[in-house]
């Protein structure tokens, strides 16, 4: 197989967005443990929210790649270009790493093979006709985390409630900042749902909203989940970065401003509190 085709796979499985999702699943299990998780079972949950993530990624991107054909942003993606045609070629992959997947997630825990079933079966019908649904992204999104903890921790507190309250109130944030930065790609392609069925204003008040429960959110954690000084200054400076980025974005209505609300969302945001609960949990 040639090289380029090789990339034009690892492309279906949305390397970067897999990466984030692997980051903090594995960031989970490290705070399930206190800072100091077992090496073979930080190692094995890696592995397998990497290799689900990944199914789940590549599932999406073929259910959508009819959507993503009609989209200038997304029609040069390797299915809807037709750089594997027929699309068809890359199911054996994307099932095959799906499977494998709750397979390693069983042998971690029955509680992780749960979240992970549940998470690709949400993520199969959480698709562009219907990010509307909230719930649904929602779940899926909070698959990896949950995997992640109940490979340590097979119980549900607070804490890990909060930490999937985080995910739910980050994804609209992430999700929704570039539907409105591509507002006109959006509607061009017949998809019509919220936030593209209101004004940039009232789509932009909702992210607000969001964004100060996700700040409310991340100050909750310091005190039900017993984080340090150095959590609780890095979650407040993120928070208010957050804020003062979508109150920009409130204030301009301006795709350029969605655009960088979005890329802040992704790793300076969720990756730096993930990766600052850990160092947290490690050095004090």
């Amino acid at each position: 197989m040639k090289l380029g085709t090789i990339r034009n796979y690892i492309d279906v499985l949305k390397p970067r967005e897999t990466a984030l999702l692997t980051f903090i699943g594995a960031s989970a299990v490290v705070i399930a443990s206190g800072g100091r998780p077992p090496l073979d079972t930080l190692l094995l949950a890696a592995a397998t929210i990497l290799i689900a993530s990944a199914g789940a990624n590549g599932l999406t991107n073929y259910l959508d790649r009819d959507f993503d054909a009609r989209m200038k942003r997304t029609r040069q993606r390797a299915l809807p270009s037709g750089r594997i045609y027929p699309p068809q070629k890359v199911l054996p992959l994307i099932i095959g790493l799906t499977v494998i997947g709750l397979g390693l997630a069983w042998w971690l825990h029955p509680f992780a093979f749960a979240a992970d079933l549940v998470g690709t079966l949400t993520a199969a019908t959480w698709r562009k006709r219907l990010t509307c649904v909230f719930p649904q992204g929602a779940i899926a999104g909070c698959a990896p985390v949950l995997m992640g903890w109940f490979a340590i921790n097979p119980a549900f507190g607070w804490d890990i409630a909060l930490l999937c309250l985080l995910i739910i109130v980050w994804l609209p944030l992430h999700v929704w900042s570039v539907m409105v930065s591509h507002r006109e790609d959006y509607l061009g392609a017949d998809l019509d749902f919220f936030p593209m069925n209101v004004t940039v204003k009232k789509a932009v008040t909702v992210l607000l909203l969001f964004a100060l429960v996700l700040y409310i959110a991340s100050i909750a954690l310091y005190f039900v989940a017993d984080f340090g000084w150095l959590y609780l200054g890095v979650a407040n400076l993120l928070g208010v970065i957050m804020i003062a980025a979508t109150g920009r974005l409130m204030a301009s209505s301006d795709s350029a401003d969605a655009w960088r609300l979005y890329k802040l969302s992704s790793f300076p945001y969720l990756g730096l509190i993930f990766l600052t609960m850990c160092l947290d949990v490690w050095l004090f």
